[in-house]
C-alpha cells in the first residue's frame, strides 16, 4: 500500500528498481492552446550540481550515460488518466556519483502560451516497483501555483546507502532554464 506524502515529508523507497510516474490534468477554463507539461531530472553529485550535461534528463535526452534512468518520452497533452510520463530508475545500474535526483515539472512555451500551474490540477508524483508494480509512495501536488511555470516535485536522495524520496512543492515562474542555471 502506497504512502500519501504531505510537502516535506521523507520517506525510504525500499526497491533497486522503480518508477517515477507524473501526472496531471488541465483545467477546463484554460487559455485554449494545449498544455504539454514535461518532467525531467537533474542527476547530482554531492556538490548538488549535474554530474555532466548528459545527466540532464529531459525529453531531448532521455537516458542517462549508465541507462541507469530511462523516460518514457515526452506527452504533449496530458490527456487520460494514470501516469503522463514516467521515468524508469535502476539504483543496481546508477553510477556511483550520482547523489541525488531532482524531480522537475515545467509548462512547455508558458509565458508564450499564457499558461501556469494554476490552470494544472490532479498533479501528482508517484513511485513504484518496476517489477511488482506495486505503488510505494505518491505526493499529490494541492497547492495553487497561480503565477509559476516550474515546480520542483520531489528529490530523490542517498543518505547512508539508503535511497529516500523527499515531497518538494516548490514553484518557481521563471521556467526550466532557471533549473537548468541552479543545477549546472
Amino acid at each position: 500500500m502506497a504512502i500519501n506524502l504531505q510537502k516535506g515529508q521523507r520517506e525510504n523507497i525500499n526497491a533497486p528498481k522503480f518508477t517515477v510516474g507524473l501526472g496531471w490534468d488541465t483545467n477546463s477554463t484554460s487559455t485554449g492552446t494545449a498544455f504539454d507539461l514535461d518532467a525531467s531530472l537533474f542527476l547530482l553529485a554531492d556538490n548538488k550540481k549535474l554530474i555532466s550535461d548528459n545527466h540532464f534528463i529531459f525529453y531531448n535526452n532521455l537516458e542517462s550515460p549508465d541507462k541507469a534512468v530511462i523516460h518514457s518520452g515526452d506527452n504533449l497533452t496530458g490527456d487520460g488518466d494514470g501516469d503522463d510520463e514516467q521515468i524508469k530508475i535502476d539504483l543496481t545500474k546508477i553510477d556511483a556519483a550520482v547523489k541525488e535526483i531532482i524531480v522537475v515539472v515545467t509548462i512547455h512555451e508558458a509565458e508564450a502560451r499564457k499558461q501556469n500551474f494554476g490552470q494544472v490540477r490532479n498533479s501528482f508524483i508517484r513511485i513504484f516497483n518496476t517489477d511488482t508494480n506495486e505503488e510505494l509512495i505518491k505526493y499529490e501536488l494541492d497547492e495553487d501555483f497561480s503565477i509559476e511555470t516550474a515546480v520542483e516535485f520531489g528529490r530523490i536522495y542517498n543518505r547512508n546507502g539508503e535511497w529516500k524520496f523527499e515531497a518538494v512543492g516548490s514553484g518557481q515562474r521563471e521556467g526550466l532554464e532557471k533549473f537548468v542555471s541552479i543545477y549546472q
